[in-house]
């Protein structure tokens, strides 16, 4: 089963966590034992598992993100100016898997799902496949 998630970002960089999101299109499914793809289709986007109990883990991401690719580089030489948001996104990944197993995402304890955005705001599409197995 493929679904898709349609987003509006707000800001340039922004990490959204779409956990709920993804456990509700698991549970439509039915599916039971098997495995969900979440996949993002944009080069200045990703999507990323990490905490999802101190949000300040996400502002430190963010924070240091823009420390090691800074937004502005006299080097860079693409011509739209959104090379940083680029190179984040190669960082980041454009795809997670997550085991489904009694029906649920076996994700750990602090674990959430997110949706990186680093060129917002923008309207973006997560494609999520649930194969069951």
């Amino acid at each position: 089963m493929l679904y898709m998630l349609e987003l509006a970002t707000t800001g340039r960089d922004e990490i959204r966590d779409v956990t709920r999101d993804i456990r509700s299109l698991v549970h439509k499914s039915e599916v039971k034992e098997g495995t969900v793809l979440i996949y993002c289709p944009h080069t200045t986007a990703g999507i990323a598992i990490n905490e999802n109990a101190d949000p300040d883990v996400k502002k430190d991401v963010l924070m240091r993100l823009d420390e090691v690719y800074p937004w502005k580089h006299p080097k860079y030489r693409h011509v739209e100016g959104n090379t940083a948001s680029h190179l984040k996104s190669i960082t980041c990944g454009p795809s997670q898997t997550v085991i489904i197993y009694g029906g649920e995402l076996l994700l750990g304890r602090w674990q959430g799902i997110y949706f990186c955005e680093f060129d917002g705001p923008r309207r973006r599409q997560v494609h999520v496949k649930i194969m069951q197995g």
